[in-house]
């Protein structure tokens, strides 16, 4: 019997023991399209989603992520409420209406005014009377006003300009510009303030032409959530999170998958669940209700899952077993760990993964939350694994077997990444790369490369050949320093 498991051992590949096959192609790099999906009904532009690590992902890096077309996915190590502020900063970011107006009433004192700005972040506020406008006021009208006790009635500007509810972002865009006005509310027939329009929302999309939004104009996100943890599901639904991410390093699990469903039964938006690392698992998940699957199990750099528990996947087979499955549902892939290169993700996206998810290539970013250190006259960030001793003590330490009471057995390290500039920098030499790649295999968009892509096994003196070799390197390009540790 024992003999038997090792005598028709199934072989398992990761990144560097394939390449892509190159092919007749007549796909330029720069027509290629990487849109994609991220769950069932959440598409987005480039096929990158930020780690829910807590040196990775938070408000910064949500809406970075978003507004350069992928989406970011706020760590869960905190309380829910922090989490709930988060979530609610990115989806205040941006709109192209915002739909809870924030207002006061005339006889408001301008102190409570200044109060409400800076908590709420925001520069100005409809004037309202039994629920009717009647006068706006902005910072401008605060600007060199002493710290009197005079009331919004006595600076606010009575004549407002104001829109019909449903007035056309076009129209509303003509309103401000002629006006030249920097906020347009909006009224529904009885004169009650129902919206508002703002030039700096309309500038915004401008400038950022491939964010992934929503019907409202707000910026995607997603947040973590622990596979028990029902009630922060719940009140992240309620915050306005597009996406919850079930956090766990074994999804695989039959306690899960019964926690699983009462969160499927208790919450409308979209769930990506993970992590697994077979078809089977994929099965399982599927028959829950699940809208997206999250694959790797321990691939990650800073995860030592495989030699502390001796489990694991090699993950481009990983990828390959759950996308066989997942494919046939409809269901996407979010292949998590295990990238160094750009050619990794390449390589992953042919194996059938719908996207994949980064932790150390955007954890030295500048929209990061790690803390920055100087080693050897070098700017890094920290950077560590969620089941490291660092990262448990911190907040929320159930992702990893707890073993006794308050006692734990680390499954990552604690480290530090270069320092890598701004996310939309690194995001351009990651899908320049990407869209090489699919020029060499042929691939015009992301369904074409998984159904095209054919892999050939390569050696260790094909990995060697793969990299720079038999030369003192004077000069790197962006793109090859940017993975360099």
């Amino acid at each position: 019997m024992y003999k038997e498991k090792l005598s028709n051992l199934q072989e398992g590949y990761t990144f560097d023991d394939v390449l892509l096959i190159p092919g007749r192609s007549s796909v330029e790099p720069r027509d290629a399209v990487v849109e994609t999906m991220f769950s069932r009904k959440i598409r987005i532009k480039l096929p990158i989603v930020s780690s829910p690590m807590d040196t990775v992902s938070e408000y910064s890096m949500a809406i970075a992520m978003a507004r350069f077309g992928g989406i970011g996915v706020i760590h869960r190590n905190m309380t829910v409420n922090s989490q709930i502020q988060m979530v609610q900063k990115v989806k205040r970011e941006e709109s192209l209406r915002i739909k809870n107006v924030h207002t006061v009433a005339p006889d408001t004192p301008l102190e409570e005014v200044r109060r409400i700005m800076k908590e709420k972040n925001i520069a100005g506020l409809p004037v309202t009377s039994d629920d009717r406008l009647v006068g706006i006021i902005t910072k401008r009208d605060l600007e060199f006003l002493g710290r009197d006790k005079k009331s919004v009635k006595e600076v606010m500007t009575e004549d407002v300009v104001f829109a019909d509810e449903n007035v056309d972002i076009d129209e509303a865009k003509n309103i401000l510009f002629q006006n030249r006005i920097e906020k347009l509310p909006l009224v529904d027939k009885n004169g009650r303030v129902v919206g508002l329009i703002t030039s700096k929302d309309i500038r915004t999309r401008q400038k950022f032409p491939e964010a992934t939004r929503d019907s409202d104009g707000q910026l995607l996100v997603a947040a973590a959530v622990g596979p028990f943890d029902l009630e922060r599901a719940i009140n992240l639904e309620k915050a306005g999170a597009d996406a919850i991410v079930v956090d766990t390093a074994h999804a695989h699990n039959t306690n899960v998958q019964e926690s699983l469903k009462k969160m499927r039964a208790s919450v409308d938006i979209q769930i990506v669940a993970g992590n697994i690392a077979t078809g089977q698992a994929a099965e399982d998940l599927i028959s829950i209700g699940v809208d997206g699957l999250r694959v790797g199990i321990g691939p990650g750099s800073i995860c030592t899952t495989r030699i502390i528990a001796g489990v694991g996947f090699p993950q481009l087979s990983a990828i390959s077993e759950v996308a066989d499955v997942a494919s046939g549902h409809g269901i996407p892939v979010v292949a998590d760990g295990g990238i160094r290169f750009s050619g990794d993700i390449v390589k992953a996206l042919a194996a059938g993964a719908s996207s994949v998810m980064l932790g150390s290539l955007l954890a030295g970013t500048e929209e990061s939350p790690g803390s920055e250190l100087i080693l050897n006259g070098r700017k890094y960030k920290s950077y560590r694994g969620m089941g490291s001793l660092g990262a448990i003590s911190r907040g929320i330490s159930d992702r990893y077997g707890k073993i006794a009471e308050n006692k734990f057995v680390a499954e990552g390290v604690e480290g530090a990444v270069p320092y890598r500039g701004r996310v939309e920098d690194v995001l351009f030499q990651l899908i320049g790369g990407v869209k090489s790649g699919m020029g060499y295999v042929g691939a015009s968009n992301l369904e074409e490369l998984g159904r095209n892509g054919r892999f050939i096994k390569i050696s260790v003196a094909g990995l060697k050949e793969s990299h720079p070799h038999d030369i003192r390197i004077t000069s790197e390009p962006p793109n090859y320093q940017l993975f360099q540790i």
